[in-house]
């Protein structure tokens, strides 16, 4: 999850008092968050505890959290010292001085939208400042996925002149002063530069490669930025900046209106009319125009007496709207108590779905504070039969001198053929409809060839190599719903100079003793069986039958098996489906 850095006076006195460790990590564990000190190395190399300084850990879909100003709004809330501000975009009292954003057709190949707003008279501290960058770097590397997704472009808007232009150039068509430069570069002399920047470096391979750049200029050709990699230093931000343009390039429309709804939401409490930000007009590459941002309130209605049920309390309507309007959610009581309409602000993304919701309501009603109880089912849980033999019979064969190995569940078509001497029809493998690679072609049919696999893997190891693998099979089974169904197998593997048949043999009559079935053709008996299965050597196999079935073979693998997957010494295999033993 990400982590924020925020200095312990500008939270304090954003809180209104001062805290203790121990005092805000428990407020922070109340609102569903984790804080630390922050730990630095001094000149002696050692770790020391920085404690001007606190490390909060958000969840990942909290954006409206990654700031210092986010997180002291949510905590004055959660606490009851403020009301949630009402987010609001405002258009210019002249519709002509809107600022607008145009969309050429050429973006398409590279980057096709585009959302923009306008942080009109804000005032900029050292702090504040560094938290607006900090924000923007945070947002990158999550929501933005790495830029790939959205990119943030943020300019002095007082430094330029409007409408602009979203466009996408070759990339000799594009020259300007990157951020922090002193010269004008071409697109391309950047990437060669940057490739050897730390920092932008990772950002390069998402346009590398395409046949243009995109690139926004203002109506005098001044470049603001070549999204995603640089801005332009001619609109660089500073602490003298008063009117901030705000532009995001995106793949993904709806995470390029929360990533702006995020800036303008978080940092608009500095403007000179507080939570109000300046619409900006987009226009598309169709003609059609829109305004951003939308900064949008939804109305969400839930049942009460459902989320009690599934939060595990018994609390009233009055109390459940207050708990959810402590976490920025204002809620109202409806249908005479017996349902919430509650109110989704433009700062909680986070909130898709009525669980979150309910989710909400267990944080802000503290999760210590549910009482314990068991569970109203008509059963109690307990481990599934087949893992438990599973487990059981793991332990003594690994006690009987063999060594467990875990192998893929896919394999290639070769491994359950070719390999083993078999007709690829006959296996009833479950194909996989687009591998990825040769390797992962189909659902295997035995455990075999991965135990093969793993001894040439190690065949460099003394001898004897002793190996078994407990896992499921899949096979094609026309009775279920899916068409395939599994099978539990143990299969082992001794590998040595001679074959080593007996010791398999043996390892099978453990097996049966530890499973309480006798020797013999009696019902409920097991018993050997010769057979002239291909895969192993003729009349050196056997199947196993046990409670009257087949349940599977064992003897010396052929020759061209043991050669087909590289080894050289001869081996004996057992597998068997243990299913029936259940």
């Amino acid at each position: 999850m990400p982590t924020i850095t925020v200095n312990s006076d500008e939270l304090f006195v954003g809180l209104g008092r001062s805290y203790t460790l121990e005092q805000l990590d428990e407020l922070c564990f109340d609102f569903g968050l984790e804080v630390e000190a922050c730990e630095e190395v001094d000149k002696m190399g050692q770790l020391v505890v920085d404690s001007t300084k606190f490390k909060f850990e958000v969840p990942a879909n909290r954006y409206d959290l990654l700031c210092v100003e986010g997180l002291i709004r949510a905590l004055n809330i959660f606490l009851g010292r403020q009301k949630a501000p009402r987010y609001k975009a405002v258009h210019p009292s002249d519709q002509r001085l809107m600022q607008q954003l145009k969309i050429l057709p050429a973006t398409q190949q590279v980057r096709p939208f585009a959302v923009a707003a306008v942080l009109r008279d804000i005032t900029f501290t050292e702090y504040n400042y560094a938290s607006f960058i900090d924000l923007q770097d945070k947002l990158h590397q999550n929501i933005c996925r790495k830029r790939t997704l959205v990119a943030i472009g943020t300019h002095d808007l007082d430094t330029l002149q409007g409408p602009f232009i979203y466009d996408a150039k070759p990339p000799a068509q594009i020259k300007f002063r990157p951020l922090n430069q002193i010269k004008e570069f071409t697109a391309s002399e950047m990437m060669e530069m940057y490739s050897l920047d730390s920092h932008l470096k990772p950002y390069l391979p998402i346009i590398r490669d395409k046949p243009v750049y995109p690139i926004i200029y203002d109506s005098n050709g001044v470049v603001l930025s070549m999204p995603p990699i640089i801005n332009g230093e001619h609109s660089k931000i500073s602490l003298q900046t008063r009117n901030v343009f705000i532009e995001c390039t995106a793949t993904d429309l709806t995470k390029a209106k929360i990533v702006l709804d995020t800036i303008v939401t978080m940092f608009s409490q500095y403007c000179a009319k507080p939570f109000e930000v300046e619409a900006a007009e987009v226009i598309q590459v169709d003609g059609t125009k829109v305004v951003y941002p939308e900064l949008p309130y939804r109305k969400e209605v839930v049942d009460v007496e459902d989320i009690n049920n599934k939060v595990g309390i018994r609390i009233s309507a009055e109390k459940m709207a207050t708990l959810l309007t402590r976490m920025c959610l204002e809620s109202k009581v409806i249908a005479e108590g017996k349902s919430l309409e509650v109110e989704v602000p433009p700062i909680r993304a986070d909130v898709i779905h009525p669980c979150d919701i309910i989710e909400d309501v267990a944080i802000s009603y503290g999760f210590n504070n549910i009482e314990w109880t068991f569970p109203k089912t008509t059963s109690i849980g307990s481990q599934f039969i087949l893992n438990k033999l599973t487990d059981k019979l793991r332990h003594d064969i690994a006690a009987a001198g063999f060594t467990e190995v875990l192998t893929f569940a896919l394999c290639s078509r070769e491994d359950i053929s070719i390999k083993l001497r078999t007709k690829l029809e006959d296996t009833k493998a479950v194909h996989i409809a687009n591998p990825k690679t040769l390797e992962f072609q189909v659902a295997r049919t035995t455990l075999l060839p991965g135990l093969m696999k793993t001894i040439h893997s190690n065949k460099n190891m003394p001898l004897p190599l002793q190996l078994f693998e407990i896992s499921d099979i899949v096979l094609k089974d026309p009775e279920t719903d899916t068409g395939a169904g599994n099978e539990r197998h143990v299969c082992a593997v001794n590998y040595n100079k001679t074959s080593g048949f007996e010791i398999i043999h043996g390892l099978l009559d453990r097996i049966m003793q530890l499973l309480e079935v006798p020797p013999g053709k009696d019902k409920g008996g097991y018993y050997l069986r010769a057979s002239d299965k291909p895969t192993f050597f003729p009349g050196r196999c056997a199947e196993v039958i046990a409670l009257g079935q087949t349940i599977g073979y064992m003897g010396i693998l052929h020759p061209e098996v043991v050669t087909g997957f590289d080894l050289n010494l001869p081996c004996a295999a057992l597998e068997i489906n243990i299913e029936p033993f259940l």
